[in-house]
C-alpha cells in the first residue's frame, strides 16, 4: 500500500526527496559514494574560520591579514578528508580560492596537489565582481571532463550559493554531476563531518 502511494507522487517530489536525503546523516555515505563516481564535483565551503569577511588591510598574499581556520576548522577539514578516504576517494583534482582559509582546507583534505583558481575567490567584499567571477568559473566548469576523476573546489559561501541558491555550512558542500556546460547538475549536499 505504501509503495503504491509513493509511486503516485509526482516525479519532481520524489526527485527532491532523493536529493535531500544526501543532506541527512543517514545519507552521508551515499553522498560520498556519489562523489566517487566519474564526472562528479564537490563544491566545498572552506572549514570553520571564525568571524565574517576579512579584517581591514586584507591582502591575498598575506595570511596574517586574513580570517583563517581555527583549530576546529583544521580538525573539520582533516576529518572530511578521512571520511572521503574511507569512502574510496583518495585522489581528486583539487582547486581552491586563493584565500588562505580555502587553501588550508584544500590541503588538509589530503586528496592531492592543490591548484589555486582565482575564479573561486570570494566576491563578498566586491559584489561588482560577482558576474565576471562566476562567468570565469562557469567557463572552467564547462572544460572539465564529464567522466574524469572527482573534482573538489574549495571556495566561499557566496560562490556556492550562486549555484545552489541555498546556504552551506562551513566545511559542507554541494555535489554536482559535470556535463560539459557551465551549469553542472546539482545532486545534493554533503554536510560537514
Amino acid at each position: 500500500m505504501i509503495l503504491a502511494r509513493l509511486t503516485t507522487l509526482p516525479r519532481t517530489l520524489l526527485a527532491a526527496i532523493t536529493l535531500l536525503s544526501f543532506a541527512l546523516p543517514s545519507g552521508a555515505g551515499q553522498a560520498v559514494a556519489e562523489l566517487a563516481k566519474p564526472g562528479r564535483l564537490l563544491m566545498l565551503r572552506h572549514a570553520t574560520a571564525p568571524g565574517n569577511g576579512d579584517p581591514p588591510g586584507f591582502r591575498i598574499d598575506d595570511c596574517a591579514t586574513q580570517r583563517n581556520l581555527d583549530a576546529e576548522g583544521r580538525r573539520q577539514a582533516a576529518e572530511l578528508g578521512q571520511r572521503l578516504a574511507r569512502g574510496g576517494i583518495v585522489r581528486a583534482r583539487v582547486y581552491s580560492s586563493q584565500w588562505c582559509r580555502c587553501l588550508e582546507t584544500a590541503r588538509l583534505l589530503g586528496l592531492g596537489p592543490v591548484e589555486p583558481l582565482p575564479a573561486l575567490n570570494s566576491f563578498f567584499p566586491r559584489p561588482e565582481d560577482r558576474d565576471a567571477r562566476l562567468a570565469k568559473l562557469r567557463e572552467f566548469l564547462a572544460r572539465l571532463p564529464a567522466d574524469g576523476l572527482p573534482v573538489v573546489l574549495v571556495t566561499h559561501q557566496f560562490t556556492i550559493t550562486a549555484f545552489t541558491a541555498g546556504p552551506t555550512a562551513s566545511g559542507g558542500g554541494s555535489l554536482f554531476q559535470l556535463n560539459g556546460t557551465g551549469n553542472p547538475r546539482w545532486l545534493g549536499t554533503l554536510a560537514d563531518p
